[in-house]
């Protein structure tokens, strides 16, 4: 029985380990990414910036293939796990609206190395198939997350009637727009947010 237990101790304290190491790698390739783009981020240079040996990461990843999705995986879940708590955490449609906009701008506005990271990987990673991964067709969480607002909103009568998927494109647009601008002097996340939110309550607002 205490082997038994000291067994599970052991592979509970190795899948920590793998997890932490995991997630040194991830940071040092956004990291990478950032820095250098896609075409040189190499799994050396990522090693280099995680100071570990690149034999490590091929312990823990296949190829850079497999690395890059995980990035991409992992860059993508922070972001919406976060949006998404703070959409269930609002009352009302127009509160979610407001909470969506702002915890979009105020997550990724504030990590411009993990929106460089993206941006590469997204324009310049492929599919097996070949396809370009802003050209895959399925819909992504973020949008669906928006567009589920907007119709709670319509039926609860507290939105105009509107076309749900162009306002779902046009407030997403208005909020990626701003990650491009971000670097530039003058760039006020704050400001930006304030006049989004209060461009798309009034876009939405019943007549």
């Amino acid at each position: 029985m205490h082997s038994g237990n000291s067994e599970s101790n052991q592979e509970t304290k190795r899948s920590f380990i793998e997890e932490a190491r995991r997630a040194q790698i991830v940071a040092a390739t956004i990291e990478t990414l950032a820095e250098v783009g896609y075409g040189k981020a190499s799994m050396a240079q990522i090693a280099k910036r995680a100071q570990i040996s690149p034999s490590l990461i091929a312990y823990h990843f296949r190829d850079k293939d497999e690395l890059i999705f995980q990035t991409l995986f992992d860059i993508a879940r922070a972001w919406e796990g976060y949006v998404e708590a703070q959409v269930a955490a609002a009352a009302t449609p127009g509160e979610q609206l407001r909470n969506y906009i702002v915890a979009n701008l105020a997550y990724m506005g504030t990590r411009p190395t993990q929106y460089a990271a993206l941006i590469e990987i997204m324009f310049n990673a492929r599919t097996e198939d070949g396809q370009l991964l802003y050209r895959i067709d399925e819909e992504d969480t973020a949008l669906t997350l928006l567009k589920k607002v907007l119709t709670r909103g319509q039926e609860a009568g507290e939105f105009r009637q509107f076309d749900v998927h162009h306002m779902a494109l046009a407030i997403r647009g208005a909020i990626n727009e701003f990650f491009g601008e971000m670097h530039k002097p003058g760039a006020d996340l704050e400001a930006y947010t304030a006049a989004v939110v209060d461009l798309f309550t009034r876009a939405t607002a019943r007549e």
